[in-house]
């Protein structure tokens, strides 16, 4: 029987090379794309899949709501995030929010494969770093929100990097010294395992993640 996955990423390179991967490494796929999460509803109005393989970094998307969002379209079809973030500091949320699987994108072609070949199998494809995130988050060892770990004063100044501000605008506005600011934005960036804003951004993103499932729940 045809299976039917669709590949949702706002990046075209990225769409052609799994649709490619997949058509070579599984028989009898047909593969569809979307750009954008309004467009992945509108071809969910109108089709029906086996898997979508999903970016959480695309043009509307809701991080993890958009799991609830097509569940409520397609409750039976199976959902594999596929992100550039690694899937220690992100799959949780998401695989609490119902998603069947975590994928990092710069899996090798043999991974991907196996990924998928076993989701459509078995349901899932849950690897055993998640599965251990899973179970510290749920014995309270360890929270599935990395911000959690920081101070106060720090997530105040983590929350101005991410709005855009610089050093010195972080100063002014917690009227605090400058060498104060750089002090606190190096033991964050220690403490959270990160080299830049980019990467502080991504975690950000994953909080709203975590929100939206405690909300959910």
């Amino acid at each position: 029987m045809q299976k039917k996955i669709l590949i949702v990423d706002d990046h075209l390179v990225v769409r052609t090379g799994v649709s490619i991967i997949l058509e070579e490494g599984i028989k009898n796929v047909a593969i569809s794309e979307a750009k954008n999460f309004n467009e992945t509803l509108d071809i969910l109005k109108e089709n029906t899949f086996d898997l979508i393989i999903l970016d959480i970094n695309i043009p509307g998307g809701r991080n993890t709501l958009m799991i609830e969002a097509i569940r409520n379209m397609q409750s039976d079809v199976k959902i594999l995030v596929f992100s550039v973030y690694e899937e220690e500091t992100h799959a949780c949320p998401y695989i609490i929010a119902g998603a069947n699987g975590y994928l990092n994108k710069l899996s090798d072609k043999k991974k991907i494969v196996n990924a998928v070949e076993t989701i459509l199998k078995i349901g899932n494809y849950i690897s055993q770093g998640i599965i251990k995130e899973l179970v510290q988050a749920s014995t309270n060892k360890k929270s599935i929100n990395p911000l959690d770990i920081l101070s106060k004063r720090e997530r105040e100044i983590s929350e101005l990097l991410v709005q855009g501000d610089g050093n010195i605008e972080i100063a002014n506005k917690l009227n605090i010294q400058l060498t104060t600011v750089s002090t606190h934005k190096n033991k964050m960036f220690n403490k959270l395992n990160i080299k830049n804003v980019v990467e502080l951004v991504s975690l950000f993103n994953k909080s709203i993640g975590v929100s939206n499932v405690v909300k959910k729940s």
